[in-house]
């Protein structure tokens, strides 16, 4: 078994958003670093035992679809008839191999029934019932679906229909929403999580979980669960998850296009990421960001909006989180 040079490195994030910084004290922010912190160091420790990538980002994903703080997993948001539909992709960089699911309803963890479908070696995305069925099957555990439910979510689809409005994730449109405070506003951020990783034997992975938006139409999905939009994995270029607005994400190939202008155009990681959050995706309405990590370790973590929950770790160095524009970040 051979091992790569480059020191294996996990990067995560918790969704883009508006800042509310003014209105955030300094034990809500800790709470939200906190949990970054954890995660990531749970992932840096899998690492440093010679774990696979792709086992690794599974892992920390379905820790953040865990903590309600996000809007994956429990604690996320509600459609328009006060359900929960969530979606989840993860992809191998050392065949190309992914697996997806969409608009589940009663898998405890998405990003796992999402892996199961990867592992089967069949079709690459299943959805509702019928992924309902094969994760079950596959052994992922199911719950009822109030287990998915918050007070603060529900809040935000009362505050949404209200208004007879759509909030991108979280809560985009309405800025009279009650919400939980918390560092970026609630009611205007992209609550994608996700997770990339390059492992000691040089192989990139990426997975994406999300509830989707408050408000949305029952059966709307967008770019998380979806090759190439909201996760990529490319040995031979780049992992890629992101978040944002979904639809231009799709329309965009986010997540494909920065393998692509690393493989093809040859540009460093930094700039291939940068130039499709800030000069491809917006003239398409895409707000949101992106994480990334190339073959060779190098980190790439760029945002259009105002913050980007978000944290990276290198084997043998210590784990960093930030949410805010002007922190600074690894290839920013």
């Amino acid at each position: 078994m051979s091992f790569s040079t480059t020191t294996p490195v996990i990067a995560i994030h918790g969704g883009a958003g508006t800042l509310s910084r003014a209105s955030i004290s300094a034990e809500q922010q800790a709470a939200y670093r906190a949990a970054l912190d954890e995660i990531l160091r749970s992932a840096q420790a899998m690492l440093a035992g010679g774990a696979p990538a792709i086992d690794v980002v599974t892992e920390a994903v379905r820790q953040l679809e865990e903590c309600p703080l996000f809007n994956a997993g429990r604690g996320a948001v509600y459609t328009a008839d006060g359900r929960h539909e969530l979606d989840a992709c993860v992809m191998r960089g050392s065949d190309l191999a992914a697996g997806a699911v969409a608009g589940v309803r009663t898998l405890r963890n998405p990003i796992l029934a999402a892996r199961a479908v990867m592992e089967a070696g069949g079709p690459v995305l299943l959805i509702g019932p019928g992924a309902e069925q094969f994760a079950a099957e596959c052994g992922c555990e199911t719950v009822a679906p109030e287990w998915f439910d918050t007070p603060h979510r529900l809040a935000q689809l009362h505050a949404m229909q209200a208004s007879d409005r759509i909030a991108l994730d979280h809560d985009a449109a309405s800025h009279d929403a009650p919400t939980v405070p918390a560092p970026l506003d609630e009611r205007d951020k992209f609550g994608t999580v996700g997770a990339v990783a390059l492992d000691a034997h040089g192989h990139l992975a990426a997975a994406t979980s999300t509830g989707g938006m408050t408000n949305k139409r029952p059966g709307r999905v967008g770019d998380s669960p979806l090759v190439g939009a909201g996760c990529y994995a490319n040995d031979r270029t780049v992992a890629v998850s992101c978040t944002g607005v979904g639809e231009a994400f799709m329309r965009g190939l986010a997540a494909y296009d920065v393998s692509a202008l690393v493989e093809y155009v040859g540009l460093p990681l930094r700039f291939a990421a940068r130039r499709v959050v800030m000069d491809k995706l917006p003239p398409l309405g895409g707000r949101g960001g992106l994480i990334a990590v190339d073959a060779r370790g190098n980190v790439a973590l760029p945002f259009n909006t105002e913050g980007m929950y978000r944290g990276w770790a290198r084997v043998g160095e210590a784990p960093v989180s930030a949410i805010y524009a002007d922190e600074a970040g690894p290839e920013q």
